[in-house]
């Protein structure tokens, strides 16, 4: 496990990925701390807010693969499509469910004060909006075209 862990370390794509993971993260708790005056663990593991890491880290990768094995390699339309995916599908499809959650938290909350059914809340903050996968992409490519020039 430790060899594996080692190995893993030295590849210049997975760490360009990493980085660009935690950067975004990082992100979400400094502007969480700011905008709420408070720390909240969750922000560093919860999905949804700004910058998306879904975006920074699929951009990363897709930058990386292109940096590493060019724009006309097959890995690279592989990389890149699947990047396209994952971001239109952290804006559009996550997004519609976070606002159902938060339309299905008000009926709940409606029942609730009616003392009729108590129910667990949903998590509402699933989706990005395009600002947030904007600049998620920004940083993962940015992150990664500085990774790959520095390792």
């Amino acid at each position: 496990m430790v060899n594996f862990l080692i190995q893993l370390s030295k590849n210049q794509i997975f760490m360009a990925v990493l980085v660009a993971w935690f950067i975004a993260q990082c992100a979400k708790v400094f502007l969480g701390i700011v905008t709420e005056r408070k720390f909240n663990f969750r922000w560093f593991v919860d999905t949804g807010g700004m910058p998306s890491s879904h975006a920074a880290t699929v951009s990363a990768l897709a930058t990386a693969v292109c940096i590493k094995y060019g724009v006309t390699s097959s890995i690279f339309a592989v990389t890149l499509v699947f990047a396209w995916i994952i971001m239109m599908d952290a804006q559009g499809f996550r997004r519609s469910v976070g606002k159902q959650a938060e339309t299905l938290n008000v009926i709940l909350d409606d029942i609730y004060w009616k003392k009729v059914v108590k129910e667990e809340k949903l998590r509402e903050l699933l989706g990005h909006t395009p600002v947030e996968v904007l600049i998620g992409t920004a940083i993962g490519v940015l992150v990664a075209i500085i990774f790959m020039e520095i390792s």
